[in-house]
């Protein structure tokens, strides 16, 4: 259910998740596997590569979680997957280089088509920040390379846990110096959503339906408890911006 024009007024920022809603992982890393195919003579199905890459996140992520693993990088985590999955694969030809290289493929992740042009749009409102898994070299460096208008950066890595967990997002409200109910989460995974609203968090659900691949069938029923739901990033935007809506001037307080 949409805010009422007070409450969306008091929104100061929004904080977005960024691996399948703001940047296309998939057909990223399976251009990079197919670019590293073609130099190293190698016959992958490089789909199937990166659904097996995605698919060690969150078991990775848990390891962590649950003090199986002291904190430990996406980065990190994404070349434990990596290695293991070159075994898999049956892929013994690549230098450390190549390994090195490759893994930093999710450092240049594409964006979605709307998003950039999108996100410029709901910067002339609110701050925009990433609040995501990636570590913040990697955030920073696929900012810069997508052209991604963030105001500044906020990685989980700066609370040292990983969301789901509460710190992350209790994390952002206080070095924004804002309450929680300032700040709405953007989000294609529900997940995410649910446990920003359990925060205090607005919600924001933009359908992804192609981040898994044409074949897949994302679950996108739509939870009551999210304040806005948007095909893509220029629909959050029209309902956002709406003029009906009297913001303050832009600024953190």
């Amino acid at each position: 259910m949409s805010l009422t024009p007070p409450q969306l007024a008091d929104i100061r920022c929004l904080a977005f998740d960024v691996f399948g809603t703001v940047v296309d992982w998939r057909s990223s890393i399976i251009r990079e596997g197919e670019s590293l195919g073609r130099a190293r003579g190698l016959e992958v199905d490089w789909a199937a590569f990166a659904d097996a890459w995605r698919a060690g996140y969150a078991p990775s992520m848990n390891r962590v979680r649950q003090g199986r693993l002291s904190w430990t990088s996406l980065d990190q985590l994404h070349r434990m997957t990596l290695d293991r999955l070159l075994e898999e694969f049956g892929i013994t030809e690549l230098s450390e280089a190549d390994k090195a290289n490759f893994n930093r493929a999710w450092h240049r992740l594409k964006p979605w088509p709307d998003a950039v042009n999108g996100m410029h749009r709901l910067r002339e409102r609110f701050i925009l920040t990433p609040l995501s898994n990636g570590n913040m070299s990697l955030l920073v460096n696929m900012a810069k390379q997508a052209c991604l208008p963030w105001d500044c950066v906020l990685s989980a890595e700066l609370a040292r846990h990983y969301k789901r967990d509460p710190e992350v997002y209790r994390m952002a409200a206080r070095l924004l110096d804002l309450s929680p109910q300032q700040i709405m989460m953007v989000a294609a995974h529900q997940d995410d959503l649910k446990a920003a609203h359990s925060e205090g968090l607005h919600t924001a659900f933009v359908m992804r339906p192609l981040e898994f691949g044409p074949q897949a069938r994302p679950d996108l029923t739509v939870d009551p408890i999210f304040d806005y739901v948007a095909s893509d990033f220029h629909d959050l935007a029209d309902q956002l911006l709406s003029r009906s809506v009297s913001y303050p001037a832009l600024a953190l307080k």
